[in-house]
């Protein structure tokens, strides 16, 4: 059978003679459940079932699941290439039972398929069971055992018992149970028993059957569900390496393409050997040439199916999370290519057609947008190959020392992508030795923190637990009715539990701190799909809750705050107020889909929603594209966007099944999302019924038409207008724009108008004061938000007079005017001073002046102002000096020279210090220059007070 036929066999067994539903894979990439890196096993689209928190119309489901094992607690990475069995990316087959069939069916189905459809040999099949954990009260699994003595016949010795290799665990706590793993044994005489759950290859799992019976406590105690769940786990090239009678994961079909394609770009053959064991023997490794070649060839091919679908699945590649394992992916791939197949240019990218045609009949998703995957990969691939040959400097320099250091080793494993492996074996060939066991402590280092980073810091107060969800079902309390959500108007409603993250009590009051009020109604909206959950009030008739947020656990809507006065308990009749956020955060939310309509209009179909933030201060929207905007793309943005406002475009809400709904032409919805069977489509300016009637009409992609469940106003007028405010990349191929709409963006406005308006004076300013109009301009900045249009202007006009005063400067310089002109500057500065003490307090910047310039003027100053407090700076493009002096009568009253310089040189991200008569510091940022000034005068004032 080829791994196609495989493949359907599987999901045809479960779907045709078992009643299943197919349900497709889910990307790789997780949208919706930051916990996780990857997707990296077939149950991680179900745990909202498994939780409890979800209900689906099917109990019985059967898939085969894109999944990466690459990053995290679950990382096969280093073993990929020596190891027969590993990869970053696989396919695991998967069926599953939610509260519907359980240890006897799960069974029955497995030896029906492996030894019924496949025809595989009984006396090859073991499987393992739960020893039991008497600590937790679990008993040993003497039901799974007694059942596949019942049903498969199978005797003593095919039946094993191990421990928490037997016991499946979602997380630190949730869903968890025993398990059944089922392995084949292809030792010659089948006698290869002792090995089941050992390293022998011959002897291998290849279907685990979870029963999901427990919920594991943050106690780490265990309480019984109260539904039971199955969820089984088979790796598919493992099975087709059963069933195709091959000895490795990487002889089966699938790799063929993948041979033929990197013999063609290296002229080198697959012939598919493996080191002895899985751990690395350089010495033997570097004699074996055909070895290093088949070990780079298996590397290369499993990495660019990872790549290929993790950016297909909407990753990129970056510098931290998910973007950062997947570019170690890459350039892991890339260096195997050059060291070990002489691939020295750009190569890896060639390969991603050949997973498109192997894999996109089973998965059609790889041949939506090929083309933009194959250039992310090119890009990366071109960048490595300088980074690379750093790495290769760094290791040289690292060489000299006479050995390399831990850090060195863990610097170019973390930085330029050296595996140890690389690093020993170019240490050998020198005769140096490498701290690996140094090494080895810092990898566990940043293992630990990357296992940290995948939990959520969220309080307990903001979520419910299986448990709690099972306390509310049985006390007949039933989801919250929000069906007012999208209304502003209040609500009665009735206090139907109240949540502290650790149990339900009666009642809450001031004095009790933080928790979640479940109403059996409200017109709050829980946070999700981008937008914040709503703020407010419930109150009572001598009580009030002031509602922080709101989040939905399970179809229960959590207000989650605290009391500010009197009491409020179960069964009380309360009315819920929003705040006045939530009309700001209508706006905003509009306006975000207008935006996302108007960046499509400007830069074409290529754009997509990366992610969004929607809160009352702000839309924040994230979306694909590989540069940042041109000034002509940036106005006509603005553009369309007001004129849609201007317009006053009706906002029509209105739920439609979804099979209806995507056929509608230009409709917008966020990669990779599920949605349910009933969609709520938001259309502005046109009528949801007429975009049903005429789904294929072109005359609808003038409009924004979206899936989406949030809150909206009913016209766009009230959005007032929008302003961008800031745009910027968040990762390769993904950029972010900020706006404002409402009052913050006329105040943005008028702002940026006063701006203009400084703009147009500093344009036409003498030479000789350039210095202080650049300086307001530089204030002008760095104060309250501006338009992004006329911030760039005025960062370029900055340059443009930054440019002309230092030609200026130049040629009085050359006249010998130079020294004459920072005097004068000097006695301005002292002209508008103000006193001090029984001096004066002269602050002040003289641009362009070096440092004897500046001591000269703070000389001059002194014969001239004797008691006074000095401080001069002068900027230049890449730093920033200051010059402080102060009287002996200012010091006394507390007020020195080192601490006062070294305090306006922070601003500027400098340091510095010296006597309290006198002294220098220096800074990094001239464009904080303004402000540091501004703080010296400040800090001098109150120093002396």
């Amino acid at each position: 059978m080829t791994s196609s036929e495989i493949r359907r066999q599987y999901v045809d067994f479960f779907v045709q003679k078992h009643g299943h539903t197919f349900v497709p894979s889910s990307p790789v990439v997780p949208i919706d459940d930051p916990t996780l890196l990857f997707t990296n096993a077939g149950m991680n689209q179900f745990k909202p079932i498994f939780l409890g928190l979800e209900k689906r119309p099917y109990t019985r489901a059967v898939n085969t699941q894109k999944c990466i094992r690459a990053g995290g607690k679950h990382n096969d990475l280093d073993d990929v290439g020596r190891s027969r069995r590993h990869h970053t990316f696989f396919e695991m087959l998967g069926n599953w039972s939610f509260g519907d069939y359980f240890k006897r069916g799960a069974i029955s189905m497995a030896w029906e398929l492996l030894t019924g459809v496949w025809k595989l040999d009984p006396k090859r099949l073991h499987v393992s069971c739960f020893e039991g954990d008497e600590k937790n009260g679990v008993p040993r699994d003497t039901e799974a055992a007694q059942l596949w003595k019942e049903i498969a016949g199978l005797p003593d010795d095919h039946i094993h018992y191990f421990g928490k290799d037997n016991f499946w665990e979602m997380g630190e706590t949730g869903p968890c149970g025993p398990c059944t793993e089922i392995y084949y044994d292809r030792t010659p005489n089948a006698d290869g028993g002792q090995h089941v759950n050992g390293d022998d290859p011959r002897v291998m799992e290849i279907w685990n059957n979870v029963f999901i019976q427990y919920n594991r406590n943050p106690d780490r105690s265990l309480t019984v569900l109260p539904s039971q769940h199955v969820d089984t786990g088979m790796g598919f090239e493992r099975l087709c390496q059963v069933l195709q009678n091959k000895d490795s994961n990487y002889s089966i079909d699938l790799w063929d393409p993948f041979w033929q394609k990197l013999t063609e770009l290296s002229g080198k053959k697959y012939q598919g050997r493996f080191p002895r064991t899985n751990a690395a023997d350089p010495e033997a490794e570097s004699a074996d040439e055909q070895l290093r070649y088949d070990i780079a060839f298996r590397v290369i091919a499993d990495h660019v199916r990872c790549l290929t679908f993790a950016l297909t699945d909407g990753a990129d590649p970056s510098n931290e999370g998910r973007g950062y394992v997947l570019r170690r992916i890459l350039r892991r791939a890339v260096r195997f290519g050059r060291q070990q197949l002489d691939l020295h240019e750009p190569f890896l990218h060639t390969l991603v057609p050949v997973v498109v045609d192997s894999m996109g009949e089973a998965f059609p998703e790889l041949k939506k947008n090929p083309n933009r995957v194959i250039e992310l990969i090119k890009d990366e691939e071109t960048s490595f190959g300088r980074t690379l040959d750093r790495g290769i400097a760094l290791f040289d320099d690292a060489a000299k020392a006479g050995r390399i250091t831990a850090d060195d080793a863990f610097k170019l494993h973390d930085t330029f992508g050296f595996p140890i492996d690389l690093t020993r074996i170019m240490a050998e060939e020198r005769g140096l030795k490498v701290d690996e066991a140094g090494y080895e402590a810092r990898m566990e280092e940043a293992r630990a923190k990357a296992r940290a980073g995948g939990k959520e810091s969220a309080g307990a107060v903001y979520d419910l637990t299986p448990n709690a969800l099972s306390e509310l079902a049985a006390a007949n309390i039933v989801p919250t009715d929000d069906s007012a959500k999208h209304g502003q108007a209040s609500v009665n409603a009735s206090v139907e539990a109240i949540w502290t993250g650790q149990q339900f009590v009666p009642s809450v009051d001031a004095a009790s701190g933080v928790s979640a009020i479940i109403l059996g109604r409200t017109n709050f909206y829980a946070e999700m799909g981008g937008q914040i959950g709503d703020s407010g009030e419930i109150t009572t008739d001598d009580g009030l809750f002031k509602v922080q947020t709101t989040r939905v656990v399970g179809g229960y809507v959590l207000h989650i705050g605290s009391m500010v006065k009197g009491r409020i308990a179960t069964r009380h009749a309360v009315i819920t107020a929003l705040s006045a956020g939530r009309q700001a955060t209508e706006k905003n939310h509009t306006t975000t889909h207008l935006a996302n309509w108007a960046l499509r209009e400007v830069l074409g179909d290529g754009v997509h929603q990366k992610g969004s933030l929607v809160d009352p201060d702000k839309l924040r929207f994230d979306f694909t594209h590989g540069k940042s905007f041109t000034e002509e793309e940036l106005t006509r943005i603005e553009t369309l966007v007001n004129a849609q406002i201007v317009e006053h475009r009706p906002v029509y809400c209105q739920e439609v099944p979804q099979e209806q709904a995507v056929k509608i032409n230009g409709l917008r919805a966020v990669f990779g999302e599920k949605y349910p069977p009933k969609v709520r489509v938001v259309s502005i300016g046109a009528p949801v019924e007429e975009l049903l009637a005429d789904p294929d009409n072109p005359k609808w992609r003038e409009f924004s038409v979206e899936f989406c469940g949030g809150t909206h106003l009913s016209d766009s007028s009230a959005a007032g207008q929008f302003i961008v405010i800031a745009e910027e990349a968040v990762a390769k191929g993904v950029r972010r724009i900020v706006a404002l709409t409402g009052q913050p963006a006329k105040t943005v406005a008028e702002a940026s108008q006063q701006l203009e308006r400084q703009l147009s004076i500093a344009r036409s300013a003498a030479e000789s004061t350039l210095p202080e109009a650049i300086a307001g301009l530089q204030k002008a900045l760095t104060g309250s938000p501006i338009s992004l249009r006329v911030k760039r202007r005025a960062q370029a006009l900055i340059t443009e007079l930054q440019a002309k005063f230092k030609a200026w400067e130049k040629a009085n310089k050359a006249s010998g005017a130079g020294d004459s002109h920072t005097l004068a500057l000097a006695t301005e500065l002292l002209e508008r001073a103000p006193g001090l003490g029984a001096g004066k307090l002269i602050v002040g910047e003289i641009p362009g002046a070096s440092d004897d310039e500046l001591r000269a003027a703070v000389d001059s100053l002194k014969k001239k102002s004797p008691g006074s407090a000095i401080m001069l700076a002068s900027a230049s493009e890449a730093k920033v000096t200051f010059l402080a002096v102060v009287a002996d009568d200012l010091i006394a009253r507390g007020l020195k020279a080192g601490d006062w310089a070294r305090e306006a040189a922070k601003v500027t991200g400098g340091s510095g210090g010296g006597r309290p008569q006198l002294a220098q510091a220096g800074g990094k940022d001239p464009t904080k220059l303004a402000e540091a000034l501004d703080k010296a005068r400040a800090f001098a004032v109150s120093a002396v007070a």
